[in-house]
């Protein structure tokens, strides 16, 4: 069994060796944009080889105890397991592979909208919150809410959560669509059953390796209350701002912070970040390819379905489908993520 391919071994470690004779100049942090690149490309490369290694090393284990096996010193079954668990491992790095995109290492924007059907919709928009929430945490991703706007009843109109880790936009990118939920609606007193819908977006944050220039003059500004959790002072100040970019019409909103330029700065990056969506997605019509992997943003195109009393949640692009609905909407959802991105790359 040869992993060497899959890994690019010999080029990861030229690159490895030649960054790091690059790290050691004395004039490396001289430009601090580029030292940063280098490193995140270094320890990118590390990893792999490092992953390499230790596969490289479970393979020649399984030939020995195949070969204990041959001598009655092992069983067949204790063969058969090691063997079945190094595929798993090889079938995950596989599907790690398709994430082969530049943005894909980014981290990432998750914006929820709520669709049609009022407060019904809008405590559907909180439960995805949640559900992406739970999920990021077990990923081992740092979550931070950016933006909210509450429901009139309950739940959300529209929140924001910035999902910070390796690769948190090449495995979130899935989930850009129209998410639709039926219920028996706590909501509705006859108990009926309920459809409702809301948006997700997922966009890449930008790092310092990404260059995008914005005009101060293209910009329009304006401050708000924050509407979110925050305690008495994010009521009584306008630290919340909303930025329009003239050129294109992207509006973003921050109320993360409680001062208001730092959640100037922040809105100033958010915005670099859906532009720089709009140009991936521009190239992408270009070529001819499904733009980002999503569908028409229209209520009969939704890419999934919640139905709670039939317990079902079914990804309608890839089929998959997950009978424990109470796990998925507790952020279980990575074997949608997976099944997507192994269809995508197909």
């Amino acid at each position: 069994m040869r992993l060497g391919g899959i890994f690019d071994v010999a080029n990861r470690l030229h690159r490895i060796e030649d960054n790091e004779t690059r790290a050691s100049n004395p004039e490396f942090w001289n430009d601090s944009a580029q030292a940063e690149g280098i490193l995140k490309e270094l320890k990118q490369d590390k990893k792999a080889v490092e992953t390499y290694e230790l596969l490289n090393t479970r393979v020649e284990d399984i030939e020995v105890l195949y070969e204990f096996s041959k001598a009655g010193e092992a069983s067949e079954e204790e063969v058969d397991l090691a063997f079945d668990t190094l595929i798993v491992a090889i079938e995950e790095l596989e599907f790690k592979n398709t994430l082969d995109q530049e943005e894909d290492v980014l981290s990432c924007l998750l914006e929820i909208n709520a669709g049609a059907g009022g407060t019904e919709a809008c405590d559907w928009a909180e439960m995805l919150y949640r559900m992406y929430l739970l999920h990021g945490e077990k990923a081992g991703y740092k979550v931070s809410e950016v933006a909210r706007t509450q429901g009139d009843v309950a739940g959300v109109k529209s929140v924001t959560l910035e999902i910070v880790g390796e690769y948190a936009y090449g495995m979130l990118k899935s989930e850009n669509g129209i998410h639709r939920l039926v219920r028996i609606s706590p909501f509705n007193a006859q108990g009926k059953r309920m459809t409702s819908f809301a948006s997700v977006f997922v966009h890449p944050v930008i790092d310092d390796s990404i260059e995008i220039e914005v005009n101060p003059s293209d910009l329009d500004w304006d401050t708000f209350r924050a509407s979110g959790a925050g305690g008495q002072h994010v009521n009584k100040t306008e630290s919340a701002v909303r930025v329009r970019h003239l050129p294109t019409g992207v509006v973003v909103e921050c109320q993360q912070e409680r001062s208001q330029h730092l959640n100037r700065e922040k809105a100033i990056k958010m915005l670099k970040s859906r532009l720089y969506e709009r140009e991936l997605e521009r190239q992408r019509a270009e070529k001819s390819k499904v733009e980002a992997g999503k569908m028409k943003n229209e209520w009969g195109s939704q890419i999934r379905s919640y139905v709670l009393d039939d317990r079902r949640v079914k990804d309608h692009r890839t089929n998959h489908e997950n009978r424990n609905t109470d796990a998925v909407l507790n952020g279980d959802i990575q074997g949608f993520i997976k099944a997507f991105l192994m269809w995508d790359g197909k």
